[in-house]
């Protein structure tokens, strides 16, 4: 567990602006956000405090502050096994070429999305299916955590005023929101899309909400295969003919319809085979994402991600913001605590790229959910 105090206060290594206790975090996971965040509010010239009980911090903290242009002014030990104490004054920050994303694979691909660009919106939690690999642990039991429309109204004049474009809203499944329209209205002027299963909203108050949302709003279907047979043991039994049928209706509504599968492996086949199906469909090639399993959540295998593999797309929640919208249970890609402050957020997210960038020009990976 991290600390952050915010009044000057008295260390080992004397006085210094601020002081953080990095627990056992290292700068891979969490541990350089947390850095970042407290380092953007102090004056060049300030010092930074930081106790540390990760071994690796030793090594890695004093390159990460040479990449900046940080000064680390001094160091002790508690002991011969730590915890370890750096004091690092703040001074400027460089920063290299965009890193570039691999190819040869069934995954999406892209660049990389510049940041304050696109902002990701967890609606709600709680969700009709519990899929065994949900990287936000959604299921029927779990806490909703939704937004708040009255929130989100000045977030989102904010995100647009800071020149935004791309609002994504996920889940849950978002039409379990009862309140989803005003925080799509709320979005207007935005590029809207919306993740759902498309199982729930064929009927009743739902369908009625379907029907009046605007029709520039895109909805994003997740269809995990060409029969039932993977997407149904993923995501439950008859899930798949029910996600066709909402597919169906949603493009008789006049509604753009994109299709996101996620896969545990490669599957060339499999994945040939679903495009096919695509095609049948009249899915547009443009608005397919095949995207792995990420070891996050409910699943149990996957590509394991971090502040180091993974380029950012920023996502909030009724929570606070997180690093990338695979990742929002898991405490080290946390980048800020609600209230949010989206200048703050997309700050942090600015100065990590920085020093990553600055770090090494290749190795993270663009992970496509949309």
């Amino acid at each position: 567990m991290s600390q952050t105090t915010t009044l000057p206060t008295s260390t080992p290594l004397g006085d210094v602006a601020k002081l953080i206790d990095g627990g056992d975090m290292d700068c891979g996971s969490g541990l350089l956000l947390l850095i970042t965040r407290a380092m953007r509010r102090l004056e060049a010239g300030d010092v930074l405090a930081i106790r540390s009980a990760e071994a690796s911090v030793v090594t890695d903290l004093p390159v990460w502050a040479e990449l900046v242009g940080h000064e680390v002014a001094d160091h002790l030990a508690e002991t011969t096994a730590g915890p370890w104490w750096f004091s690092v004054r703040k001074d400027g920050a460089r920063a290299v070429d965009d890193a570039q994303p691999d190819a040869g694979t069934v995954f999406s691909i892209g660049d990389r999305t510049p940041v304050g660009h696109r902002l990701w919106a967890y609606t709600n939690f709680d969700c009709n299916l519990a899929c065994l690999y949900c990287c936000a642990e959604s299921s029927p039991k779990a806490d909703a955590r939704r937004l708040d429309p009255d929130v989100m109204r000045p977030l989102f004049a904010e995100f647009r005023e800071q020149g935004g474009k791309e609002l994504l809203l996920t889940g849950g499944e978002p039409f379990m929101h009862p309140q989803l329209g005003e925080i799509v209205d709320a979005a207007a002027g935005l590029e809207r899309t919306i993740l759902t299963n498309a199982m729930i909203f064929g009927r009743g108050r739902r369908r009625e909400l379907l029907e009046s949302i605007d029709r520039d709003v895109v909805m994003q279907v997740s269809l995990d295969s060409a029969t039932p047979e993977i997407h149904d043991k993923m995501r439950g039994a008859g899930s798949w003919t029910r996600a066709l049928d909402g597919i169906a209706l949603a493009n008789s509504l006049g509604f753009r319809v994109k299709i996101a599968a996620t896969r545990f492996d490669e599957d060339p086949e499999g994945v040939r085979e679903l495009h096919e199906r695509l095609d049948a469909e009249g899915i547009a090639a443009e608005d397919r994402v095949i995207r792995p399993v990420a070891a996050e959540g409910f699943a149990d295998g996957g590509i394991h991600v971090s502040i180091d593999s993974l380029e950012p797309e920023p996502v909030i929640t009724a929570d606070g913001a997180w690093w990338h919208p695979v990742a929002v249970t898991n405490p080290h890609m946390r980048i800020a605590d609600a209230p949010l402050d989206l200048e703050e957020i997309f700050g942090v997210v600015r100065d990590t790229l920085k020093v990553q960038d600055a770090a090494s020009a290749a190795g993270r990976e663009v992970f496509r959910c949309a």
